[in-house]
């Protein structure tokens, strides 16, 4: 992409199920809502696409959403009958798939193309509020089954040049997923977790911050903020490609979902 500027990484905190279709949600979800819709604004320039790694799509090796038109997935349990019926018609993008399964296999990790996979609610629900025209292409990755940091980590890095060609990559989870404590319990966990989110993705160094993500289940809080680290690896992702480039929290959040601390973390420009 040629003039294009380096586009800095996100991990964003997706927040839960399909709220954008949810008046009921919708409220609870203000601040949310808010940091995404400024989020293109703080770019650059306008991505030629979207790449996104959900915490909610994992594979036994790295698997590349190459459907030119992805259909829809709706991987959500107990909502009202509308929500299965949002659709968010992105175009896919079967070159970028290929430029990315390209990268990764030289980093000489296991990497597949999967050209029937459908938009999952980590990717479109977020996507929905930042390009609600659905004209961004968006194409998905997905996070290896073994969950280690260290190899999510050397993902982003073998990813980070497509920043310099005009590729947003995005990390979608949640800072603290631990469904079974989301009221005022989690309050205090859930800062104590996010306190070192904070000094390891703002208050390090880039080395410094990539250890740390090593030994994240070191962290005060760690197995309850995350039972399963799902929601968490995408993060690995987007601070591997962020390479020398520190954090910063354009997000952050106390008492969501009743009482839990959340936040959204960005490497490189502004």
């Amino acid at each position: 992409m040629a003039g294009a500027s380096r586009l800095p990484t996100w991990f964003l905190s997706h927040g839960g199920g399909p709220w954008p279709w949810m008046d009921e949600m919708r409220p609870l979800m203000a601040g949310l809502e808010h940091s995404l819709r400024e989020l293109p604004a703080t770019l650059p320039q306008r991505p030629r696409a979207v790449l996104m790694i959900s915490g909610h799509w994992e594979s036994p090796a790295f698997a590349v959403m190459s459907h030119a038109q992805p259909p829809m997935l709706y991987d959500y349990y107990g909502f009202p009958a509308h929500t299965y019926r949002v659709r968010y018609p992105a175009p896919g993008s079967p070159e970028l798939a290929a430029e990315v399964r390209e990268l990764i296999a030289a980093a000489d990790l296991p990497v597949t193309l999967d050209s029937a996979r459908g938009f999952d609610h980590g990717a479109f629900v977020p996507m929905a509020v930042l390009w609600p025209e659905a004209d961004m292409p968006l194409v998905q990755l997905s996070l290896r089954a073994d969950f280690d940091p260290a190899v999510h980590l050397m993902l982003g890095r073998a990813l980070a040049p497509l920043r310099d060609s005009g590729v947003l990559i995005v990390g979608s989870g949640l800072s603290w997923h631990n469904l079974r404590m989301m009221g005022p319990e989690a309050r205090e966990p859930s800062q104590a977790f996010d306190d070192w989110l904070q000094q390891t993705l703002v208050g390090s160094d880039p080395a410094e911050r990539e250890a740390r993500l090593v030994r994240w289940r070191d962290a005060p809080a760690a197995r309850l903020a995350h039972p399963r680290e799902d929601h968490l690896l995408p993060l690995m992702v987007a601070a591997g490609a962020a390479h020398d480039d520190r954090g910063d929290c354009p997000y952050h959040e106390a008492g969501v979902f009743g009482g839990v601390v959340v936040s959204s973390f960005r490497f490189g420009a502004t």
